[in-house]
């Protein structure tokens, strides 16, 4: 029989369709919290967290990760980036930035607080998505005007991101996992 934890972590799935109204403050805050529980080496805590809910910037990044994508002389991106209802975040209303000083084991640091934060979202039944497109908007001309006005540090870099919002749908049933990744010594 599992508990409430390891059942929240077997049925998070990755949610790519949003409602869009914005989540709640208090669940925000609550998702928050949990991202600054996640473990940091020597208790360090070298993370930043950047949260946008305002449509207009979240639009603009899009134009800009598109613009990117269509400019990598990756033509399977530069397809996606074409395509019609093409939204990196998937149309999520809020997103979270995750950056950190990139020094040692900073990114398994976020990592984890990436990983809370999914999990944090999914005992709300809000959706979550890992967002590595966001990337690309460091890669703009823009990436130091952008960095001020999303509030990241100096000396800090893009880690991860995390989607978030309502769900539009329910979790799909769980893929099957690998169970021959194992090795046992003992």
């Amino acid at each position: 029989m599992l508990n409430e934890t390891l059942q929240i972590i077997q049925q998070r799935r990755s949610v790519r369709k949003y409602k869009p109204e914005q989540i709640k403050d208090s669940e925000l805050q609550a998702i928050l919290q949990a991202a600054i529980y996640a473990p940091s080496a020597i208790n360090q805590q070298k993370w930043h967290f950047s949260v946008i809910q305002n449509k207009d910037l979240l639009d603009q990044m899009v134009v800009i990760i598109k613009e990117n994508l269509l400019n990598s002389g990756n033509e399977q991106l530069a397809k996606r980036a074409q395509m019609e209802d093409f939204n990196p975040f998937h149309h999520a209303p809020t997103l979270i930035i995750i950056s950190g000083d990139g020094q040692h084991f900073n990114y398994l640091d976020c990592g984890a607080a990436a990983q809370n934060i999914c999990l944090a979202a999914e005992s709300l039944n809000i959706g979550s998505c890992f967002i590595g497109f966001t990337r690309l908007l460091f890669a703009s001309d823009q990436r130091k005007a952008l960095s001020k006005q999303l509030g990241i540090p100096d000396g800090y870099q893009f880690i991860i991101s995390v989607a978030l919002g309502y769900k539009a749908e329910e979790n799909q049933a769980a893929p099957v996992r690998k169970t021959d990744v194992f090795t046992y010594i003992k």
